[in-house]
C-alpha cells in the first residue's frame, strides 16, 4: 500500500481496452495499470495460487496478530476523536516497513466504522493486500508510481469526495525508507484533509533483506501503536511550500516511532 504520484503517464496500452466514442484508454481495468518494468501478469495460474493461498495467509495474519500483546497506544484521544468524527475525512499515514501492524491497527478502526480506501500497488504483488483490505470492509485503489500516478491520484480525490479516508505508506513504494513523500502531502491539499501520522515498534520481529528493511512481528511480541495530531495542509498552499508540510509529516512519523520504540526499551533492536 503506498504512494508516489507522479505526474507523467505512459503512451502503453497494451492490455488496454478503447471507448467506442473516444479510443482513449480505460484505465478502469487494474491490468492496464501495471508498471511496464515488469512483465508479471495476471496469468490464470497466479489467479488460481492467489484464490487457494488467500485463506491460509489471511489466517496466519489472523493468528499472528491475535498474540501480539499492545503495551500502549500513543495518542489514545487523538484516535478516539478521529473515530467520532463520523462526517470527517482523513489521510493516515504510516512507514512502509510498518505495513503488518499499523494496517492491522487501521482495521480496528474500520470496524469501528472508520470509512478506509487503502492505495495498493496495481502489480500483481498488490494482488494480496488487496483482497485483504477489501475482506475488511476497505476500499482500494489500485495505481502503478512509475505509470499511472496521475490516475491514483483523480481517483484518490473523487473517493475523498464521497467521504472516504485514503491510507498509504508514504515512503513507498521504492523508498528511500523514513522519507516522507510529496505525493501524499499533494493529495491531502487537494482533498483539504488532515493527515495523521501513524507508527509503531515492536519488541521482537523479523525483518526482510528489502528496501525497507520490512518488519514481520513475532507471535507474542509486545507492541506500542501510535497516532499523532492531524496536520492539515491549507488548500491554498502554494506548490512550492508544501515541502514544510512534509517534513512535518516526516518528523512525526519518526518522532512517534522513536518514541514507540523508547517504551518498550532496548529489546526493540534489530533482531533475526
Amino acid at each position: 500500500m503506498e504512494i508516489d504520484v507522479g505526474p507523467q503517464i505512459s503512451a502503453h496500452t497494451k492490455g488496454c481496452t478503447m471507448s467506442e466514442q473516444g479510443k482513449k484508454t480505460d484505465f478502469s481495468d487494474v491490468e492496464s495499470r501495471r508498471s511496464t518494468r515488469t512483465r508479471r501478469t495476471m496469468s490464470l495460474g497466479r489467479r488460481l495460487y492467489y484464490t487457494l493461498g488467500m485463506p491460509l495467509v489471511r489466517a496466519l495474519f489472523y493468528l499472528g496478530s491475535a498474540t501480539y500483546r499492545v503495551q500502549k497506544v500513543i495518542g489514545n484521544d487523538v484516535l478516539e476523536r478521529i473515530i467520532a468524527d463520523k462526517n470527517g475525512v482523513y489521510a493516515p499515514c504510516y512507514w512502509h516497513q510498518n505495513h503488518i501492524l499499523c494496517s492491522n491497527f487501521l482495521r480496528g478502526w474500520i470496524k469501528r466504522g472508520f470509512r478506509a480506501c487503502f492505495l495498493v500497488s496495481a502489480s500483481v504483488d498488490g494482488e494480496v493486500p488487496a483482497r485483504i483490505a477489501r475482506s475488511w470492509g476497505a476500499e482500494v485503489i489500485r495505481g502503478s508510481a512509475n505509470q499511472t500516478g496521475a490516475l491514483a491520484l483523480r481517483d484518490m480525490q473523487q473517493t475523498m469526495k464521497r467521504g472516504i479516508s485514503i491510507v498509504t505508506t508514504a515512503d513507498g513504494p521504492n523508498g528511500p525508507k523514513y522519507e516522507f513523500k510529496s505525493g501524499a502531502v499533494l493529495m491531502a491539499r487537494i482533498g483539504n484533509v488532515p493527515m495523521v501520522p501513524i507508527a509503531c515498534a515492536a519488541d521482537r520481529a523479523w525483518y526482510l533483506k528489502c528496501w525497507d528493511d520490512f518488519m514481520i512481528p513475532k507471535p507474542f511480541a509486545r507492541i506500542v501503536l501510535a497516532v499523532g495530531e492531524p496536520i492539515i495542509v491549507p488548500k491554498s498552499t502554494p506548490l512550492n511550500e508544501i515541502e514544510e508540510y512534509r517534513l512535518q509529516m516526516q518528523y512525526a512519523t519518526n518522532a512517534l516511532m522513536a518514541e514507540s520504540k523508547q517504551i518498550l526499551g532496548a529489546g526493540v533492536s534489530r533482531k533475526s
